[in-house]
């Protein structure tokens, strides 16, 4: 019989502060800033996927996909 218990998938208990890419929702007041991190992700398929779908949740906010220091995506552009 095959055990059902751990259905995780590969690397998914790597703590997410670990994962590469990062999508931010940043402050709505004009202060310059990021409000909260809206996600973490393991891959840039996934990353993309999650940025589109935080525009469409936030169409008036600025929300950017980063990897480390470095902006990748910013829909304030």
């Amino acid at each position: 019989m095959q055990d059902k218990t751990d259905t995780r998938a590969a690397g998914a208990s790597r703590p997410a502060e670990d994962l590469p890419y990062r999508v931010d929702l940043w402050r709505a007041d004009g202060e310059n800033g990021v409000e909260r991190v809206l996600a973490r992700a393991a891959s840039m398929p996934l990353a993309r996927a999650i940025f589109k779908a935080a525009q469409g949740e936030h169409p008036d906010r600025r929300i950017t996909l980063s990897k480390g220091n470095r902006i990748l995506s910013d829909s304030a552009e």
